[in-house]
């Protein structure tokens, strides 16, 4: 790192646990960002920011006015560009240093996998199920660790899947998936700014944990967050043998991904 480098990041770097070791494998770190809506806004905020080399963002949206409640890498100025292009622009404003990867095209099944291969964590921050499944499909299978975060009305949650163990569940395991689930949205029920500005940041700080191997694993665990009562709630979770992702005799493929379903957007 040269001078400007480590001004920049010598917050981190008197960190005893991040250090010079660690900021340089935020730097030589690969992040994949799914959505860059209320989500993947603030985590892509904070991990551009941070540092992070590389980062790769997908959105085949573009930026409306009703996203600037709180999608906060977008600006006024953005209105009609695409989210990709928006985030970019901006976080490179931020960061002038990283690197940044847009692709404005839903990712079909090879597509998805050639994405998680490259990075080194996954972000999901996409407001569809279908998505959330076949996106956990594609990291058990190149075993990537995934952030996953939803949030809807003054409601939110947080799983981190770390598939480089060999024991660790999966969002299937979880959530599996039925033929009468159904799917809230935001636009049909509403969402607080900072509930996803909250669970956003925290996607940001799971990725930074999974890269610099920092604290606790997260992995196994469901954090629920009420926001009207400021109470958090964790839970355990573990693998179900019986999944068709990641259970005995699965194979773990994108081709194996469930109907769409679940009970959070954004």
């Amino acid at each position: 790192m040269d001078d400007s480098q480590l001004l920049r990041y010598n917050r981190h770097i008197m960190l005893p646990q991040l250090g010079f070791e660690g900021q340089q494998r935020l730097h030589d770190a690969h992040v994949l960002i799914i959505g860059l809506g209320g989500l993947g806004s603030p985590a892509a905020m904070y991990l551009a920011a941070a540092g992070v080399g590389t980062l790769t963002l997908v959105d085949d949206d573009r930026v409306e006015l009703s996203n600037l409640q709180r999608q906060i890498v977008h600006r006024t100025e953005n209105l009609g560009s695409t989210k990709v292009d928006s985030a970019r622009n901006n976080l490179l404003a931020l960061n002038p240093e990283i690197t940044i990867h847009c692709s404005t095209q839903r990712l079909d099944s090879a597509a998805l996998a050639a994405a998680v291969t490259v990075a080194d964590v996954v972000l999901d921050a996409t407001d569809n199920f279908s998505s959330r499944y076949a996106i956990n499909a594609a990291c058990v299978q190149h075993c990537t660790p995934l952030v996953s975060g939803a949030a809807i009305r003054f409601e939110a949650q947080l799983a981190v899947f770390d598939f480089r163990d060999a024991d660790a569940a999966c969002y299937q395991c979880l959530y599996p998936a039925t033929d009468d689930t159904t799917q809230e949205t935001c636009s049909e029920n509403g969402i607080l700014a900072p509930v996803v500005g909250i669970i956003g940041s925290m996607q940001a700080l799971e990725a930074i944990k999974l890269i610099c191997q920092l604290g606790e694993k997260s992995s196994g665990r469901l954090l629920l967050f009420d926001a009207l009562a400021l109470d958090w709630r964790n839970m355990s979770f573990k693998r179900d043998n019986k999944c068709p992702i990641c259970g005995s005799g699965s194979a773990g493929s994108v081709s194996n991904q469930a109907k769409s379903g679940g009970i959070m957007s954004i």
